[in-house]
């Protein structure tokens, strides 16, 4: 069966938004973003968000939709560009899913139905954390362990959010988070999905490409950026602010680092990252991998994304 999502993946700095709008246009697409920062409204800059032009050219979802003093979670993500995605499909649009954040597109893909998401009683929520505060997280993680050791195991005693819900959940309904995880799985697919994956072929040229980008932000203006969050009063702890290109910045507006610093320190984190994604999409054994010469060549990629398209 023809796929009804197309997937643009890959780590940072690869060409994601520009092929995938190509895509958009050549398949009567709409973007639906997976990049868990775009979320929020006024951080452009750091984000990479598509410009007004790019958006302008094709219809773009799940960009600037939550303040950024908002936490936002991946089970609200998968509700939200959910419902996008099937407004869209009902429409007989494509929509094209173009992200990095791999948790994010697996967990819409799958149609993960997320623990956070099952009952909840807040006296019970209150209970638990006041218990954490009192005997703290390895005596929570024992807790956890009498009835989950395998959930137990992969979470750090500071992890208190969720610790806390697992024995929630598990107090609740009498299901373990892992057994409810499982089940989820074995499920079928919410979305058959074609998805191509970007990188290039020599690492040095893209993490050549991540420094030069952050170069670019920075004169473009992401101290600027990051001053007049901060002036609107966004807590420098604040969830958003702690992303990749705002920590570091932060310390550069207040003094603390020298913005040649933050600069480097930033370039450092985002080839971290991308490594880090590079680890997380290559488990995909469906993914179509286009990686890049020196200069990425968009025009070869359509085609050979067209010739594989044509053979599903």
């Amino acid at each position: 069966m023809k796929p009804e999502i197309i997937v643009v993946c890959g780590p940072t700095a690869t060409g994601k938004t520009r092929l995938g709008i190509a895509l958009a246009q050549r398949y009567a697409g709409e973007i639906v973003s997976a990049d868990s920062m775009q979320v929020y409204r006024r951080m452009d800059i750091g984000t990479a968000k598509a410009t007004a032009e790019e958006r302008a050219a094709v219809p773009h979802h799940m960009i600037d939709i939550v303040e950024p003093a908002e936490d936002y979670s991946v089970s609200r993500y998968v509700e939200d560009a959910g419902a996008v995605c099937d407004r869209l499909l009902a429409a007989g649009k494509t929509p094209i899913l173009v992200g990095g954040t791999g948790l994010y597109i697996d967990s819409l893909l799958s149609g993960r139905d997320f623990a956070e998401r099952s009952p909840e009683d807040l006296c019970l929520r209150e209970a638990l954390n006041a218990e954490y505060d009192r005997i703290g997280g390895e005596a929570m993680l024992e807790t956890l362990r009498a009835f989950d050791a395998e959930r137990a195991a992969k979470l750090h005693p500071a992890d208190k959010r969720r610790i806390v819900r697992a024995i929630e959940i598990y107090r609740l309904t009498g299901e373990t988070i892992t057994r409810h995880d499982e089940e989820t799985k074995a499920r079928p697919p919410r979305y058959r999905a074609f998805t191509v994956a970007l990188s290039y072929q020599n690492r040095a040229d893209l993490y050549a490409r991540i420094d030069r980008r952050v170069e670019e932000m920075a004169a473009e203006g992401l101290f600027e950026e990051v001053e007049g969050l901060l002036r609107e009063g966004l807590p420098a702890e604040s969830t958003a602010m702690q992303a990749i290109g705002y920590k570091e910045a932060v310390l550069a507006v207040k003094g603390e680092m020298s913005r040649a610093d933050a600069v480097a320190a930033i370039q450092q984190a985002s080839r971290r990252y991308a490594k880090r994604q590079l680890t997380w999409f290559g488990r995909n054994r469906e993914a179509h991998w286009l990686r890049w010469d020196a200069t990425p060549d968009f025009n070869k990629a359509l085609a050979e994304i067209d010739a594989l398209l044509s053979t599903e």
